[in-house]
């Protein structure tokens, strides 16, 4: 019978291959279950394989249940996995299952399954990944300040463009409204250009020309700010690493040189020495 200690080893750790099979049958089943909601998502395969498709995700919601069950009874802290990132993300990926049984259509927010992917990192041991992600969290944290500003400014220009366009063009020309030139506005100033609503006079089309060229270069601010942060974080991260051992390369080249001079004597050694010195004279 498997305790519930093995259950752990199993369930929670994956360094030994009972652990690392069960992480990997887990994460083909997480992608079989995303592949079925993909599939009745298709008009031509819900209509013909539709009874099929939902069973597959009755079986794989059940197994997943008493998953997450069987998480909660072996964890040592029950209610710190139940609150923890990858309890919730256990907890809300059966939930839609349910939920389509009163809400129709619900079923397709198991997508959100695909987030219990990110155990590849356990895996596959990338957890040494994480460092850099750290690195970039912090670029972004501090580019915050500089990114605010910029899209302040941009959602100006972007208002003052689109009302001069519904002065230049107006209704006769597909600008209804203002609404609707700022939207002709944040996709001619992003270089998307759906092509919907295009300017006809010649003054729509000179500043829809200076709009286009503009973007390319309003693109690249982010971008530069954010690589500049980067760049920042990722060398202060290196000076801590290289601070953190050269302060652990002092701690070890001082206890080695005061090892041997003031190396205790071990309990092993007295008893030793006790012993040797007790036994009787023949």
């Amino acid at each position: 019978m498997i305790t519930k200690e093995k259950l752990y080893h199993i369930i929670f750790e994956s360094d030994t291959p009972p652990g690392k099979t069960f992480d990997v049958v887990l994460l083909i089943a997480i992608l079989l279950s995303m592949l079925l909601v993909m599939l009745e998502s298709v008009q031509q395969y819900s209509d013909q394989y539709g009874e099929y498709i939902r069973l597959g995700e009755y079986i794989f919601t059940a197994l997943f249940t008493v998953e997450y069950v069987v998480r909660i009874y072996c964890a040592p802290r029950r209610w710190k996995y139940v609150t923890s990132f990858y309890g919730i993300i256990d907890l809300v990926s059966i939930i839609p299952t349910f939920l389509s049984i009163l809400i129709e259509g619900s079923q397709y927010a198991l997508i959100i399954r695909a987030l219990r992917l990110l155990r590849v990192f356990r895996v596959l041991k990338l957890t040494h990944f994480l460092g850099e992600a750290e690195v970039l969290r912090k670029a972004l944290r501090q580019s915050i300040a500089k990114i605010t500003v910029f899209i302040g400014v941009v959602l100006v220009l972007i208002f003052i463009v689109g009302s001069s366009m519904y002065l230049i063009e107006g209704p006769e020309n597909g600008f209804t409204s203002i609404p609707v030139s700022v939207y002709w506005a944040i996709v001619t100033l992003t270089t998307v250009g759906y092509g919907d609503i295009a300017p006809q006079t010649v003054a729509g089309q000179t500043l829809a020309s200076v709009v286009m060229i503009l973007g390319y270069g309003i693109i690249a601010v982010p971008t530069g700010i954010v690589s500049v942060e980067l760049s920042r974080a990722d060398t202060d991260h290196l000076s801590h690493g290289d601070r953190v051992k050269k302060k652990a390369d002092m701690w070890f080249s001082s206890f080695s040189s005061t090892e041997c001079a003031h190396k205790p004597i071990s309990w092993d050694r007295i008893e030793n020495a006790d012993m040797k010195h007790s036994q009787p004279v023949e």
